[in-house]
């Protein structure tokens, strides 16, 4: 069983405890931390932004385009129909799979971002209106 470890004054109460609880800036933390960061974001560009679902809905086109060929060459081939006829199906879901998934990320991106700037603007109204 493990003994917490003792402040170095001798009282029981662990160091971490002991920080929490006199740290003068601890009850403005949260509102300065999200004030702050209202006005110190820097604005990213589209590609910062969307670069995600981008890759993740171009690397699922291209899965599902080999799974395409995959597929036609076991109706061309002779040879080996049974390796395309498994597997051309398994790369067609994986790459539809992936496509819609990007897809659908970007539009729930895009209501983030609107989210984000009402919540900014909202903020500011709040500062403005609160700390007179």
């Amino acid at each position: 069983m493990e003994i917490p470890p003792k402040s170095p004054d001798g009282s029981e109460k662990s160091p971490h405890s002991k920080e929490l609880i006199t740290s003068p800036t601890g009850s403005t933390l949260c509102m300065s931390s999200r004030s702050e960061s209202v006005w110190t974001s820097t604005p990213r560009s589209k590609w910062d932004i969307y670069h995600k679902p981008i890759i993740v809905v171009s690397v699922g086109a291209a899965i599902f385009l080999f799974g395409t060929v995959i597929t036609s060459l076991s109706f061309f081939l002779t040879k080996n129909t049974n390796v395309y006829k498994m597997s051309g199906p398994a790369f067609l879901s994986l790459g539809l799979m992936l496509l819609v998934c990007g897809l659908v990320w970007i539009p729930i991106i895009r209501k983030k971002q609107k989210q984000r700037q009402k919540s900014q603007f909202l903020q500011s109204l709040k500062s403005f209106f609160f700390n007179r």
